[in-house]
Protein backbone atom coordinates (compact mmCIF):
# COMPACT_ATOMS: atom_id res chain seq x y z
CA UNK A 1 0.00 0.00 0.00
CA UNK A 2 1.34 3.37 -0.33
CA UNK A 3 2.75 5.61 2.13
CA UNK A 4 0.63 8.53 0.70
CA UNK A 5 -2.45 9.78 1.77
CA UNK A 6 -4.94 7.44 0.16
CA UNK A 7 -7.73 9.79 1.48
CA UNK A 8 -6.93 12.61 -0.26
CA UNK A 9 -6.27 11.00 -3.75
CA UNK A 10 -7.81 13.50 -5.76
CA UNK A 11 -4.55 15.68 -4.78
CA UNK A 12 -2.42 12.96 -6.11
CA UNK A 13 -3.96 10.32 -8.30
CA UNK A 14 -3.25 10.09 -12.32
CA UNK A 15 -5.43 8.59 -13.63
CA UNK A 16 -10.03 8.94 -13.73
CA UNK A 17 -11.12 5.86 -15.43
CA UNK A 18 -14.77 6.28 -16.23
CA UNK A 19 -17.15 3.26 -17.64
CA UNK A 20 -19.80 4.16 -19.14
CA UNK A 21 -23.27 2.98 -19.74
CA UNK A 22 -22.85 0.21 -17.24
CA UNK A 23 -26.56 0.38 -16.24
CA UNK A 24 -29.22 -0.76 -18.97
CA UNK A 25 -31.92 1.85 -18.44
CA UNK A 26 -29.80 4.42 -18.65
CA UNK A 27 -28.15 3.08 -21.78
CA UNK A 28 -31.64 3.03 -22.91
CA UNK A 29 -32.74 6.33 -21.71
CA UNK A 30 -29.71 7.85 -24.03
CA UNK A 31 -30.85 5.58 -26.72
CA UNK A 32 -27.94 3.95 -26.59
CA UNK A 33 -27.60 -0.25 -27.45
CA UNK A 34 -26.47 -2.20 -24.07
CA UNK A 35 -22.94 -2.55 -24.12
CA UNK A 36 -21.73 -6.67 -24.30
CA UNK A 37 -17.82 -5.43 -22.96
CA UNK A 38 -17.36 -2.02 -20.58
CA UNK A 39 -17.26 1.46 -22.55
CA UNK A 40 -13.97 2.94 -21.51
CA UNK A 41 -13.35 6.94 -21.79
CA UNK A 42 -11.05 8.92 -19.34
CA UNK A 43 -10.98 12.70 -17.49
CA UNK A 44 -7.81 14.45 -16.37
CA UNK A 45 -7.03 14.38 -13.28
CA UNK A 46 -7.70 18.47 -13.36
CA UNK A 47 -11.43 17.28 -13.29
CA UNK A 48 -11.50 17.22 -9.67
CA UNK A 49 -13.64 19.25 -7.47
CA UNK A 50 -14.35 19.15 -3.68
CA UNK A 51 -17.24 20.08 -2.18
CA UNK A 52 -17.39 24.11 -1.44
CA UNK A 53 -15.95 24.99 -5.04
CA UNK A 54 -18.88 25.71 -7.62
CA UNK A 55 -19.33 23.03 -10.86
CA UNK A 56 -18.46 25.08 -14.15
CA UNK A 57 -20.45 24.70 -16.92
CA UNK A 58 -17.66 25.12 -19.73
CA UNK A 59 -18.42 28.43 -22.01
CA UNK A 60 -18.53 25.63 -24.77
CA UNK A 61 -22.06 23.93 -23.66
CA UNK A 62 -25.22 24.94 -23.31
CA UNK A 63 -26.68 21.75 -22.13
CA UNK A 64 -24.94 20.51 -18.90
CA UNK A 65 -26.12 17.00 -17.31
CA UNK A 66 -25.27 15.22 -13.73
CA UNK A 67 -24.65 11.80 -13.72
CA UNK A 68 -24.19 10.70 -10.02
CA UNK A 69 -21.60 7.71 -10.33
CA UNK A 70 -20.39 5.05 -7.54
CA UNK A 71 -16.80 5.43 -7.60
CA UNK A 72 -13.85 3.14 -6.59
CA UNK A 73 -10.34 4.35 -5.29
CA UNK A 74 -7.68 1.68 -5.92
CA UNK A 75 -5.06 1.30 -3.68
CA UNK A 76 -2.46 -1.01 -4.74
CA UNK A 77 -0.83 -1.54 -8.37
CA UNK A 78 -1.66 -4.12 -10.73
CA UNK A 79 -2.16 -5.48 -14.57
CA UNK A 80 -3.99 -7.74 -15.36
CA UNK A 81 -5.60 -8.51 -12.02
CA UNK A 82 -7.80 -11.54 -11.49
CA UNK A 83 -11.57 -10.83 -10.48
CA UNK A 84 -10.54 -13.16 -7.84
CA UNK A 85 -8.51 -11.17 -6.24
CA UNK A 86 -9.71 -7.66 -7.37
CA UNK A 87 -11.13 -6.55 -4.22
CA UNK A 88 -7.62 -6.69 -2.44
CA UNK A 89 -6.49 -3.41 -4.82
CA UNK A 90 -9.26 -1.58 -3.34
CA UNK A 91 -8.51 1.12 -0.67
CA UNK A 92 -12.08 2.89 -0.51
CA UNK A 93 -14.79 4.14 -2.24
CA UNK A 94 -16.13 7.76 -2.96
CA UNK A 95 -19.62 9.28 -4.24
CA UNK A 96 -18.34 11.44 -7.45
CA UNK A 97 -20.47 13.00 -10.18
CA UNK A 98 -19.88 12.61 -14.44
CA UNK A 99 -20.39 16.16 -15.72
CA UNK A 100 -21.31 15.60 -19.10
CA UNK A 101 -21.39 18.00 -21.82
CA UNK A 102 -24.41 16.83 -23.75
CA UNK A 103 -24.41 18.97 -26.32
CA UNK A 104 -20.73 18.16 -26.52
CA UNK A 105 -21.17 14.51 -26.56
CA UNK A 106 -23.73 14.03 -28.98
CA UNK A 107 -21.85 16.13 -31.84
CA UNK A 108 -19.17 14.37 -31.12
CA UNK A 109 -20.51 10.95 -31.36
CA UNK A 110 -22.18 12.20 -34.68
CA UNK A 111 -18.92 12.86 -35.71
CA UNK A 112 -17.20 10.08 -34.81
CA UNK A 113 -14.80 11.83 -32.96
CA UNK A 114 -13.84 11.67 -29.17
CA UNK A 115 -15.41 12.85 -25.97
CA UNK A 116 -13.10 14.53 -24.13
CA UNK A 117 -14.38 18.18 -24.39
CA UNK A 118 -17.55 16.80 -23.08
CA UNK A 119 -16.12 14.76 -20.35
CA UNK A 120 -12.63 16.07 -18.95
CA UNK A 121 -13.21 19.64 -18.53
CA UNK A 122 -12.31 21.23 -14.89
CA UNK A 123 -14.39 20.84 -12.12
CA UNK A 124 -16.64 17.66 -14.19
CA UNK A 125 -15.77 15.60 -11.59
CA UNK A 126 -16.85 16.36 -8.46
CA UNK A 127 -16.32 13.76 -5.37
CA UNK A 128 -17.09 13.15 -1.68
CA UNK A 129 -14.99 12.64 0.81
CA UNK A 130 -13.09 9.14 1.12
CA UNK A 131 -14.97 6.32 1.90
CA UNK A 132 -12.83 3.73 3.85
CA UNK A 133 -13.47 0.03 2.25
CA UNK A 134 -14.98 -1.56 5.41
CA UNK A 135 -17.19 1.30 5.40
CA UNK A 136 -18.99 -1.03 3.10
CA UNK A 137 -18.86 -4.41 2.80
CA UNK A 138 -21.28 -4.63 0.28
CA UNK A 139 -20.56 -2.36 -2.53
CA UNK A 140 -22.38 -4.10 -5.21
CA UNK A 141 -25.74 -3.34 -3.51
CA UNK A 142 -25.86 0.28 -2.50
CA UNK A 143 -28.37 2.91 -3.68
CA UNK A 144 -27.45 6.09 -5.01
CA UNK A 145 -29.57 9.01 -5.32
CA UNK A 146 -29.23 12.70 -6.52
CA UNK A 147 -30.93 15.61 -6.60
CA UNK A 148 -31.41 19.16 -8.13
CA UNK A 149 -32.97 21.64 -6.34
CA UNK A 150 -34.74 19.39 -3.91
CA UNK A 151 -36.22 17.65 -6.49
CA UNK A 152 -35.34 13.84 -6.87
CA UNK A 153 -33.92 12.81 -10.52
CA UNK A 154 -31.91 10.05 -10.22
CA UNK A 155 -32.43 7.02 -7.83
CA UNK A 156 -30.52 3.51 -8.33
CA UNK A 157 -28.74 0.63 -6.92
CA UNK A 158 -25.11 -0.63 -7.50
CA UNK A 159 -26.96 -4.12 -8.01
CA UNK A 160 -27.92 -2.75 -11.28
CA UNK A 161 -24.91 -2.86 -12.96
CA UNK A 162 -24.11 -4.71 -15.68
CA UNK A 163 -20.30 -4.93 -15.17
CA UNK A 164 -19.63 -5.95 -11.18
CA UNK A 165 -16.46 -3.94 -10.02
CA UNK A 166 -14.30 -7.40 -9.84
CA UNK A 167 -15.30 -7.43 -13.86
CA UNK A 168 -14.04 -3.83 -14.16
CA UNK A 169 -10.87 -4.31 -12.66
CA UNK A 170 -10.08 -6.94 -14.18
CA UNK A 171 -11.02 -5.77 -17.53
CA UNK A 172 -9.38 -2.24 -17.26
CA UNK A 173 -6.21 -3.94 -15.83
CA UNK A 174 -6.12 -5.94 -18.67
CA UNK A 175 -5.38 -3.09 -21.27
CA UNK A 176 -4.77 -0.15 -18.63
CA UNK A 177 -2.29 -0.32 -15.98
CA UNK A 178 -3.73 0.44 -12.49
CA UNK A 179 -1.96 2.60 -10.10
CA UNK A 180 -2.68 3.85 -6.39
CA UNK A 181 -5.02 6.79 -6.48
CA UNK A 182 -6.95 5.82 -9.43
CA UNK A 183 -10.17 5.96 -9.28
CA UNK A 184 -12.86 4.11 -11.45
CA UNK A 185 -16.51 5.85 -12.12
CA UNK A 186 -18.76 2.68 -12.46
CA UNK A 187 -21.81 4.46 -14.48
CA UNK A 188 -24.47 5.98 -13.36
CA UNK A 189 -28.54 5.29 -13.24
CA UNK A 190 -31.51 6.51 -15.16
CA UNK A 191 -32.48 9.87 -14.81
CA UNK A 192 -29.48 12.17 -15.76
CA UNK A 193 -30.58 15.31 -17.17
CA UNK A 194 -29.67 19.21 -17.70
CA UNK A 195 -28.81 21.52 -15.28
CA UNK A 196 -28.16 25.42 -15.21
CA UNK A 197 -26.50 28.23 -13.83
CA UNK A 198 -27.90 28.67 -9.77
CA UNK A 199 -28.99 25.03 -10.05
CA UNK A 200 -27.92 23.17 -6.44
CA UNK A 201 -27.25 19.43 -7.17
CA UNK A 202 -27.04 17.40 -3.70
CA UNK A 203 -26.48 13.45 -4.19
CA UNK A 204 -25.90 10.45 -1.44
CA UNK A 205 -25.61 7.08 -0.66
CA UNK A 206 -28.33 6.42 1.10
CA UNK A 207 -27.09 5.84 4.90
CA UNK A 208 -23.53 6.50 4.39
CA UNK A 209 -22.60 9.82 2.96
CA UNK A 210 -23.97 12.57 0.62
CA UNK A 211 -22.50 16.03 -0.55
CA UNK A 212 -23.58 19.21 -2.58
CA UNK A 213 -22.55 21.31 -5.39
CA UNK A 214 -23.30 24.88 -7.01
CA UNK A 215 -23.58 24.94 -10.43
CA UNK A 216 -22.07 28.49 -11.93
CA UNK A 217 -20.91 29.60 -15.41
CA UNK A 218 -17.63 30.53 -16.47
Amino acid sequence: MTTRNLTRFWEWGRKIICVGRNYADHAKELKNAIPTEPVLFLKTSSAYLREGSPIIVPAYSNNLHHEVEFGVVIGKAGTAIPQESAMDHVAGYVLCLDMTARDIQDECKSKGLPWTLAKAFNTSCPVSEFIPKDKIPDPGNINLWLKVNDQMRQNGNTSQMIFSIPYLINYISDFISLEEGDLILTGTPKGVSRVQEHDEIEAGIEGIISMSFKVERS
